[in-house]
C-alpha cells in the first residue's frame, strides 16, 4: 500500500466571502461552513471561531479534534463513519497542517472531555495550543446525556467531521507544499536486505471498553469494543480507518487528530529499511472482563510471533482498568520472546505517590512515562472563555470538581482555576509526542 499526504501549511486561518487558500492563509466562508454544521437536525445553536497561539483564550469543554483533509478522488476522509466503507491508507490525501478543527460543547460538559489554554502557563500542558484552531462551538437538542457523566456527543462529533473535510476540500486542486510518501510493503515481499534488520511491531491498545454503543473508538465505523486484535496498515490508521471516541479522562485521550499524525508511527516509517523492519500495527482493544484481557492479550502475541516480530512497541489509550490489559499484553508478548517497550501515562495520586498503574509485573521492564494524570495545575483567569468555564467543576470533567474540602472549587470567582492533569485535553500525549520531558533526580 502507498499513501501520500500533501500537505499545506497554514499560518493564519481567517473568515472571508469565499474558501480559498493561498500563501499560508486558509479563508474559510462562515455561513458555508455552518450549513455543514446544521446537517445535523440535532445541533440547535452553533458558531465558528478562530483561536490561534498566543490568544488570551481558554477553551472548555472540548470534545474532540480533527485535521482537515480530503481525498482527492471523492471519498469521504473517514470511510464507514461519514461515508461509505472503503479502503485507507492508499491513494492520495490533502491535509491542512499547523491547525485542528476543535469541537468544543456551548454548554455541557462530562467525563471524558478537556480544556485548552492558548496561552500562558497553560498553554505548555498540550499541543493543540501550538495550533491555529477552528472552533466550532456548539449544543446539541440530546436532552437524555446533557446532564450525563458519559455523554455519546454524537451530533457534535460527527458534525466536527462534516466540517473538517468540508474545510479540506478548499484545497483539494492545489499543489500541495509537501507530499509525506509512505510506502508499506508486504511482509512476505520484502527484501534480504530490509528482512535482515530487527522487526518491530506496534500494538496500539485504542479505548474500547464501553459494551454500550457510541462511546468507544471506530475501526472503519466498527465499535472497537466488538474487535479482536488485528493486524492493520500504518498507512490506514493515519488515513482516517480510526476515529476517537466519547470515552476516557481527557488527558489520556487520543483525538482523531492524534490517530491522523500519529508520531510513533510515522517515526517507525521513518526507521524502516534503515535501522528496522516495520511489520505494522497490531489494532487491539481494552476489556472490562479479565477472561476478554487474557483473550486479547494471547491473540496480540500469536500474531506478533507469527509475523516475525522482534520486538514491538505497545501503547494504551487511558489508565487504571486499562492497565491491566496494557501489562496482559506485554507480559504475553515477552512470554512470546518478543522484546517488549510499553508507553503510558502514571495514575499516583495528586500527590505523585501511590502505585503509577493499577496492574504491574516484573516482565514489564521497561515503561515509557507520559506524565500523571492526577499532578495539580493551577492557571490564572484568562481574557476570553470559548464554551462555559463552569462545565469544568459542575459536569464533572475527569480533572475538575464543583468542590474540594482542600481546595475549593475548580472555577474560582475570578476565572482562575485548580485542576487535574486529567481534564487537560489530550495532555500525556501517549501515541508518541509530548510537550513535556522528564527529569532525573
Amino acid at each position: 500500500m502507498k499513501l501520500e499526504i500533501g500537505n499545506f501549511y497554514v499560518k493564519q486561518v481567517i473568515f472571508g466571502e469565499e474558501n480559498k487558500y493561498d500563501d499560508g492563509i486558509l479563508t474559510i466562508n462562515k455561513k458555508e461552513a455552518l450549513d455543514v454544521v446544521f446537517e445535523d437536525e440535532h445541533i440547535t445553536e452553533a458558531d465558528l471561531v478562530i483561536a490561534k497561539p498566543g490568544d488570551n483564550i481558554r477553551i472548555v469543554p472540548v470534545k474532540e479534534a480533527i485535521e482537515p483533509r480530503c481525498r482527492l478522488d471523492g471519498r469521504s476522509i473517514f470511510p464507514g463513519v461519514t461515508g461509505d466503507l472503503a479502503q485507507c491508507g492508499d491513494g492520495r490525501t490533502h491535509a491542512l497542517k499547523n491547525c485542528s478543527v476543535l469541537v468544543v460543547g456551548k454548554h455541557w460538559g462530562g467525563f471524558q472531555d478537556g480544556l485548552i489554554d492558548m496561552s500562558g502557563e497553560g498553554a505548555k500542558y498540550t499541543l493543540f495550543s501550538e495550533l491555529n484552531n477552528i472552533c466550532l462551538i456548539a449544543d446539541t437538542d440530546e436532552e437524555f446525556e446533557k446532564r450525563e457523566q458519559q455523554k455519546k456527543n454524537k451530533a457534535l462529533r460527527w458534525a466536527g467531521m462534516r466540517l473538517a473535510e468540508h474545510i479540506g476540500n478548499i484545497v483539494k486542486e492545489l499543489q500541495p507544499e509537501e507530499v509525506e510518501e509512505y510506502e508499506f510493503e508486504a511482509i512476505t515481499k520484502r527484501s534480504e536486505e530490509v528482512n535482515n534488520l530487527p522487526s518491530v511491531a506496534l500494538v496500539l491498545q485504542p479505548q474500547s471498553q464501553m459494551e454500550d454503543q457510541g462511546y468507544n473508538d471506530l475501526c472503519y465505523g466498527w465499535d472497537c469494543n466488538h474487535m479482536v486484535p488485528t493486524l492493520m496498515s500504518p498507512t490506514e490508521v493515519i488515513d482516517g480507518a480510526m476515529i476517537s471516541g466519547s470515552f476516557m479522562p481527557c488527558s489520556s485521550k487520543w483525538s482523531t487528530y492524534d490517530f491522523q499524525n500519529l508520531p510513533m508511527i510515522k517515526r517507525l516509517f521513518k526507521e524502516h529499511g534503515k535501522t528496522i523492519n516495520f511489520l505494522g500495527v497490531i489494532m487491539s482493544n481494552l476489556n472490562v472482563a479479565l477472561e476478554q484481557k487474557q483473550r486479547s492479550a494471547q491473540v496480540v502475541a500469536q500474531i506478533a510471533k507469527s509475523i516475525g516480530a522482534d520486538s514491538a512497541i505497545v501503547a494504551e489509550e487511558g489508565y487504571g482498568n486499562p492497565d491491566a490489559d496494557f501489562i496482559a499484553v506485554i507480559v504475553a508478548l515477552e512470554d512470546a520472546g518478543v522484546k517488549t517497550i510499553g508507553l503510558t501515562n502514571e495514575c499516583t495520586g495528586r500527590d505523585g505517590m501511590s502505585q503509577p498503574l493499577v496492574s504491574l509485573d516484573s516482565k514489564a521492564n521497561a515503561i515509557v512515562s507520559c506524565g500523571n494524570v492526577s499532578e495539580l495545575i493551577e492557571l490564572p483567569p484568562m481574557e476570553t472563555v470559548l464554551g462555559e468555564l463552569e462545565a469544568l467543576g459542575r459536569d464533572g470533567l475527569s480533572g475538575g470538581w464543583a468542590d474540594d474540602e482542600l481546595l475549593g472549587p475548580s472555577v474560582r470567582e475570578d476565572g482562575s482555576i485548580i485542576m487535574e492533569n486529567n481534564a487537560m485535553f489530550c495532555g500525556d500525549r501517549v501515541t508518541g509526542w509530548s510537550t513535556k520531558r522528564m527529569s532525573e533526580y
